[in-house]
């Protein structure tokens, strides 16, 4: 399995198209970022393990984890959060680990929670208003305990804004996912998408929120067309956040282009500055200088919506990234 860890989000404002151009005055500005939080380790050397050697890659992997210290990496996301103050964000890789040592209690990282609950410090309350459960693994480490992971995309909303609500979700799973081997057993890399129909001062938009598979071209073209063909198939207004891990230079896969071919617009291209690249880094953040050096993770719109120009882009230098 390809190595690719990378950093960086994006964060734009847009109005309603119908609008005026006094900001000032605008009703439907609602501002987004999509940002993937990075599990915290490369789990190639458990994919690609004989059974035998399972135990000690689980435990490598978890040190790996443990050193790259989400609960660390999260208040510099929080503060950088707060600085921008989005009404919603895409999250992915929105992990749950959990170290099951028997007859000790159980040791959980929830990275939704810790991420809400460094934002309430800061006095930004964001609630949870979808989420879609992916891959789901657990197994033994070298020391006789074990370790589980359960892989998440969430979208999380500003709480308390005025004449903003949540009137329909939707969570699922894609149909067409990869399937890798594992202890000797077949594995399928579960993944997703959800979104929100979200009613703001009378007008109602989607949200839809997901992170594609970066292994198999074949497979992330057709999670692609599902979202193309399920919840993307709206005259609604739309948001696609996420990483689709295509290229959007063209190289790679075609999934981004089948976005674009659908009458989607990239908020970069209509408004950013720069190259604009997300990936990638070291698996173990480690690297004192950026390597980043692809664009594969999106705003993109369609159906009346209208980006203005961003005066709050940035990269952060925390680190997200991808299985």
């Amino acid at each position: 399995m390809e190595k690719k860890k990378k950093y960086g989000e994006y964060e734009y404002d847009f109005r309603d198209s119908r609008d005026d151009h006094d900001n000032a005055k605008m009703k439907n500005y609602f501002s987004f970022m999509t940002w993937n939080l990075y599990l915290g380790a490369d789990l190639t050397p458990i994919l690609t393990a004989v059974p035998e050697q399972i135990p000690q890659r689980v435990t490598e992997v978890f040190r790996q984890f443990l050193a790259t210290n989400f609960p660390v990496r999260v208040k510099e996301i929080a503060r950088q959060i707060v600085s921008k103050k989005p009404d919603l964000i895409g999250l992915q890789e929105a992990e749950l680990w959990q170290l099951i040592v028997p007859g000790l209690p159980i040791v959980t990282y929830d990275f939704v929670g810790l991420l809400l609950n460094e934002l309430r410090k800061r006095g930004l309350h964001y609630e949870v208003a979808a989420k879609n459960e992916n891959f789901s693994v657990q197994l033994p480490t070298s020391q006789g305990n074990l370790i589980r992971l359960l892989d998440r995309d969430v979208i999380i909303l500003i709480r308390k804004r005025s004449g903003v609500k949540v009137i329909r979700r939707q969570e699922a799973n894609f149909k067409t996912n990869l399937t890798v081997q594992a202890r000797g057993r077949s594995f399928q890399i579960l993944r997703g998408w959800s979104s929100v129909d979200v009613k703001a001062n009378g007008r109602t938009f989607r949200v839809i929120n997901t992170h594609l598979e970066p292994v198999s071209p074949m497979v992330q073209v057709a999670q692609g067309n599902e979202l193309l063909k399920g919840p993307a198939d709206t005259n609604l207004p739309l948001i696609v956040l996420g990483d689709l891990n295509s290229n959007a230079d063209g190289t790679g896969t075609p999934t981004y282009s089948n976005f674009i071919d659908a009458g989607f617009q990239d908020v970069w291209i209509e408004v950013g500055k720069g190259q604009g690249f997300t990936c990638c880094q070291d698996p173990g953040l480690l690297n004192a200088v950026s390597s980043l050096n692809r664009r594969i993770d999106f705003i993109l719109f369609k159906n009346g919506w209208k980006p203005m120009v961003p005066s709050r882009i940035l990269c952060n230098v925390n680190g997200v990234g991808f299985l």
